[in-house]
This record gives structure tokens, sequence and C-alpha cells, in this order.
């Protein structure tokens, strides 16, 4: 008998147990944030919003094996453009959620910079030469000057006020990355490796009109890689096939053109004089050559 009451005030117990510790994982989940959010008035749901628990990822990118100079057999350095206009590249501009930082890829970038997880460089050259503060990327994020007329509430006359416009992210549509093409022959294949970053914003003139576009700044992209690794891309074809911006740029999921590879004159193609259709093509030439490389190297 006394076996018997004893089994049941164990029970009891384990049963408050669980509904204790029930009830502090639903309080948990309606108390958990994402700081890594990118806009603050970002409303984190208050219960599981879905069928089932969402899984956080590892936030560590994996590693690149090392690669020794006496080990290199063959190597080309290629400069190529995103344009994440095209259908292909929609992730650039994907509004976000609390899982890809509530925010499009370029503000994933500022936000890094602004709470200085990552160091930014300017774009006077690609290699990194000098250091670009805080103030300065902050005053490129800030729109231009304007002068607008402002009624008074009380006298209702009106006066003249200077406003600055806000940054809008859209106004950013391309990303210019630059690689090296290397084979390895301890790995005996090619080995991609990008090197900087930099995103490329639209410049209009004072009529409206589109004057070109340019480099905001550059970033080291293997500085670059465990903040990627924090945020997901979004997969317009499968909601549950979840991937990090760092597997992204790893597996090559971007659409892209090449528009210089290395050179005595250092220019584009187009510099070199070709014309828009010319500098395409001969991108589509120097991609081919690439992958047509290592083949090559297993063939003869």
């Amino acid at each position: 008998m006394k076996i018997l009451q004893f089994c049941k005030v164990a029970a009891s117990a384990a049963f408050i147990f669980a509904a204790n510790v029930a009830f502090a994982q639903v309080d948990n989940v309606q108390t958990q944030t994402n700081n890594d959010l990118m806009k603050g008035d970002w409303k984190q749901s208050l219960r599981p919003d879905g069928v089932y628990d969402h899984v956080d990822h590892a936030n560590v990118p994996l590693e690149w094996q090392y690669i020794r100079e006496a080990d290199i057999l063959w190597k080309k350095r290629v400069w190529r453009e995103i344009d994440s206009r095209e259908k292909q590249n929609m992730a650039f501009r994907f509004p976000g959620d609390e899982n890809s930082g509530g925010g499009f890829f370029i503000e994933i970038l500022l936000d890094a910079l602004k709470k200085g997880k990552i160091q930014a460089f300017s774009n006077f050259d690609d290699r990194f030469t000098s250091v670009m503060s805080k103030e300065q990327v902050t005053e490129l994020t800030l729109g231009k000057v304007d002068t607008v007329w402002v009624e008074d509430s009380e006298t209702g006359q009106m006066t003249m006020k200077l406003v600055r416009t806000e940054f809008n992210p859209e106004t950013v549509t391309k990303f210019r990355i630059k690689e090296d093409w290397i084979i390895d022959r301890n790995v005996g294949q090619m080995v991609v490796r990008i090197i900087a970053l930099a995103p490329l914003q639209d410049k209009y003139g004072d009529d409206g009109n589109f004057r070109a576009s340019q480099a905001m700044f550059w970033l080291y992209y293997p500085d670059l890689r465990p903040i990627l690794a924090r945020y997901e891309v979004f997969n317009p074809e499968n909601d549950v096939y979840r991937m990090t911006w760092d597997e992204f740029f790893e597996g090559r999921y971007f659409a892209s053109k090449i528009i210089k590879v290395s050179n005595p004159f250092d220019a584009t193609f187009e510099n070199l004089g070709a014309s828009k259709m010319e500098a395409l093509y001969e991108s589509q030439r120097n991609m081919e050559q690439l992958f047509n490389k290592e083949h090559d190297l297993w063939v003869y």
C-alpha cells in the first residue's frame, strides 16, 4: 500500500515538473527575440509560426582548405557583377523576415558595418588600401539634401527648410565580386575563392536621369563570411530548403557576368574598347575558358 501511494506521489510530481517545463518553453517562445534583425519595428511572433520547430543554423561557415603556393598550377583573377534585378538573383532584394534578417542584402551589410562587426574599405581601389570610418559609411547611406517649403501650424507662414532623404536600399541594384580561379594539384581540381565584395549604387542626376553605378565600398570576403552564415536566403521554390548567405555564395547559386579578367592594363572589357554586346560575348567566352581549363588539365 505504501509503495502504491509512493508511486502516485512520484507520478504527480513528474507531471507537475513536465507541465512547468512546457509552460516555461512557451514563455520562452513568447519572449524570444532576434537581436540581428535589421529593422527595429519588426515584430517577433508570439507563438511558433508553423507546424514544426525552426532549428537555427550553426552560424559558423566551413573553413576553407589551406592552399600552398607551391601547389598552384594555374591561377586567374576574375571580376564579375551580380545584377539583383535578374530573376535568379531576386534573393538580394527580398524584404526579409526574422530568419533572413528582416532587410535587403545591402541592409545586412550596412547593419554589420554600423555595429562594427566588419571593416569597410574605400572604393578608390579593390586592394583594401584605405580603411573607411563608421562616419564615412553612414554618409554614404544618407540621401541627398533638398529644400522644401513647410507651413507653420500656428502662423500659417511658409518657411524653407533643408531636409535629407532616407537611404533607399532599392538603389543598390548590383554587387561586384573579385575572385581567384586556381587549379590546386593537391586536390586535383579547380578551386574558386571569393576575395572581395562591393555593393554598387545607382546614381541619378538632378534631372532624374540615370548616370552610372558606383561602388559604395569594398568588403574583405573572408571577414564577411561569419556574418553571412547568420542569415538565411529566401528560396522561392521551396520554403523548407534553407541555406545561409555563406552557403549561397560558396555554392554559387547567383547569376553573374564577367566584366574583367587580369590583364596588363587592369581594365574592364568595356574600358578596353568593347561595346556592351561585345563585352557580353567576351564574358561568355572567358567563362567557357574557365570551365574548360580543369577539363583540359586531365585530357592532355
